[in-house]
């Protein structure tokens, strides 16, 4: 791994478990840009504890992928790709592209992640 990704890897693998902090306790806390969100694309408010804790699993398991666990980091970080891949798909099936640009960087900070895991497993 070249200099640049042996740095910016791991710190988008450290900013995707701040994000998906951020993100969890929002969900939690039914913030009111979540509810307004997730009505936009469809998804009942009823629903927002059992993504809360896709993503704090998520994130958790990053850590304790930048603990040692490598393999335990990469599971995380491809569950995470996945989540926001369906985040994503959410919003285009609706149609919602004003604020498409959250999933996207979400997605974006998962696929740090996992290609950090990635490279740390070869």
């Amino acid at each position: 791994m070249s200099g640049a990704a042996s740095t910016a890897l791991p710190a988008a693998t450290v900013a995707c478990v701040v994000a998906n902090a951020f993100i969890v306790t929002a969900d939690l806390a039914r913030a009111r840009f979540v509810l307004a969100n997730s009505a936009e694309v469809g998804l009942r408010p009823e629903a927002l504890p059992y993504l809360a804790v896709l993503k704090g699993t998520g994130a958790a398991g990053l850590v304790v992928g930048l603990a040692g666990i490598t393999p335990l980091g990469l599971a995380a970080a491809v569950g995470l790709v996945l989540f926001y891949l369906c985040a994503v798909g959410a919003h285009v099936r609706t149609s919602v592209f004003h604020n498409i640009g959250f999933p996207v960087l979400f997605l974006a900070l998962a696929l740090g992640a996992a290609t950090h895991f990635t490279a740390a497993t070869v």
